[in-house]
């Protein structure tokens, strides 16, 4: 009997060398860093008009649709027209004055606070004159859904915010004395009301005395 042939050789596959594999590797990478890039570019206007949009959305409605606004800088000791020195615009904090003719509305300001889940974003109306507030708006949450989101979702919770007086008193439902800095918290919810109602008073504590201190009357540009 004939013994079977040898298999034949199996030509070996040729192997890549480091340095093409790195190059490869550092072409695929630079080209996804230059796509992000320049989607990041691309997208940044219309990301920062939506965002001016969704603001002054908030502030017509906290202020019961003021004819116009100005826009104010929160500084130390005052509040200004001018953006200060080396401070970012989009960064620095602002207060917004609102008019209807040539009156003053009230003040439209951002305050920010803990809450169950994490940080809340909100904006509130307020009248200097009266210590009162005009209306309160959450911008940002993420609060527990069902429970702690009844903070922006219940038109109960969120009507108290007009016309109640300032600093702020969280009581819960029953237990009130029907003082007008009263709210009534969520019931279920009174870790993310109380977060509200904190955030609100600090940012009032902070940043009311430059709110009373300001001229509203004085020239507009």
């Amino acid at each position: 009997m004939t013994a079977p042939a040898p298999p034949a050789d199996v030509p070996a596959r040729p192997s890549a060398s480091a340095q093409r594999l790195i190059a490869t590797l550092g072409g695929f990478g630079a080209l996804a860093g230059l796509l992000i890039v320049s989607v990041f570019v691309v997208t940044q206007p219309t990301i920062r008009a939506n965002k001016a949009a969704a603001l002054a959305a908030a502030i017509s409605e906290v202020l019961a649709a003021p004819d116009r606004y100005d826009t104010l800088y929160v500084t130390a000791d005052a509040l200004t027209r001018e953006l200060p020195s080396g401070a970012n615009a989009e960064t620095a904090e602002a207060v917004y004055l609102g008019w209807r003719g040539e009156a003053p509305v009230g003040f439209a300001v951002v305050a920010n606070g803990s809450g169950f889940q994490d940080n809340i974003r909100l904006i509130f109306g307020y009248d200097v004159s009266s210590a009162q507030l005009l209306g309160m708006l959450v911008l940002e949450s993420k609060e527990t859904p069902g429970l702690g989101d009844k903070i922006y979702k219940d038109a109960e919770f969120v009507a108290q915010f007009s016309q109640v007086h300032a600093p702020l008193v969280g009581v819960k439902e029953g237990q009130g004395n029907g003082l007008p800095t009263e709210l009534v918290m969520i019931t279920g919810a009174t870790i993310s009301s109380r977060a509200v109602i904190k955030a609100i008073n600090a940012t009032l504590e902070r940043v009311g005395p430059l709110l009373a201190a300001y001229d509203v009357q004085e020239p507009r540009p």
